[in-house]
């Protein structure tokens, strides 16, 4: 009797330690979903927008529908509205399990939505903030722009930082400052996450070099930031995505996009529009061909089900 005493009493202490290690695990994962939630209704800037490009019919995320973000680097300086220095286009398309990354080269001469004139595509947004940027991204696209991520560069560092850095495969040998990045796959914090994307006089690829190494830091910051051991790491992630990111993404949205479309990101394709630099009254320009223009526009639209 005294023996079978005993194992019942081990089995209750047992079962007991489960039960508050189940409990300790459901407690930190409404902390957990809480603090993202306070984190995605304080970034959460909804635009009120006539599209220029509408869809055919409204997007449903539970539906699995592919959608279009664009996403803006902006260099925010006090009594500066700033300039849109990183532009680009993303679309996921869940059937595919992939997404299309275009980096939109910041001088490329377009027609400014909103002002009837062209100029750079990234005075869009000095004239009008983000909503004259996706509405000249989408004209120029002829693709619905369904959301828009809006991210401070100069903060960026500590945003990679929050996910433990990222790795990134480098193509060329190059050192800014007295920091050297080597060929190969390297480990970037984020003080080299930010030199690393914004290096371009060394490049013989000029722009386009620097515009593949800000898609590979921003990819890299997504597979690192869905990775479930930076779980560990989430006050610094929400405290950094807090202070630097705006979206009209809104928390019941970002749920859909999590639930519904995380295949896509394990395949992502990067593009980049060809074109050439020219003079205009002065002023330098990148001026993209419209049959180059016509083949990127027929890529999205392919990618998108348009």
């Amino acid at each position: 009797m005294g023996r079978t005493k005993k194992k019942r009493t081990w089995l209750k202490v047992i079962l007991l330690l489960i039960l508050i290690g189940i409990v300790g695990v459901g407690a930190y994962g409404y902390s957990i979903y809480h603090n993202l939630q306070k984190t995605a209704k304080s970034v959460h800037a909804p635009l009120d927008r006539e599209p220029v490009v509408e869809r055919p019919s409204d997007l449903e995320l539970k539906k699995k529908e592919p959608f279009s973000v664009l996403m803006l680097g902006v260099d925010e300086r006090e009594g500066d509205k700033g300039r849109s220095d990183t532009m680009i286009v993303i679309t996921v398309n869940p059937e595919k399990q992939s997404m299309e990354m275009l980096s939109i080269p910041r001088d490329t001469r377009v027609e400014i939505v909103g002002k009837g004139f062209d100029d750079k595509i990234n005075h869009a947004y000095a004239f009008g903030g983000i909503e004259m940027s996706m509405n000249t991204v989408e004209k120029y696209l002829d693709i619905p722009i369904d959301y828009y991520v809006k991210m401070n560069m100069e903060g960026f560092e500590e945003i990679v930082d929050a996910v433990g850095g990222i790795t990134v495969n480098n193509d060329l040998d190059f050192s800014v400052s007295a920091t050297h990045f080597p060929k190969g796959e390297i480990s970037l914090n984020g003080e080299e996450a930010l030199k690393y994307s914004r290096m371009r006089k060394e490049d013989p690829r000029g722009d386009f070099g620097r515009q593949m190494r800000q898609r590979q830091v921003i990819q890299g910051v997504i597979k690192k930031g869905a990775n479930v051991s930076t779980l560990w790491k989430y006050d610094d992630m929400l405290k950094a995505v807090g202070n630097n990111v705006e979206t009209n993404i809104s928390f019941d949205e970002m749920k859909s996009i999590q639930k519904n479309y995380s295949e896509a990101r394990k395949h992502v394709e990067q593009l980049q529009i060809e074109g050439s630099g020219a003079k205009i009254d002065g002023i330098w320009y990148y001026i993209v061909p419209e049959e180059e223009r016509t083949k990127i526009q027929n890529r999205l639209k392919e990618h998108l089900g348009l």
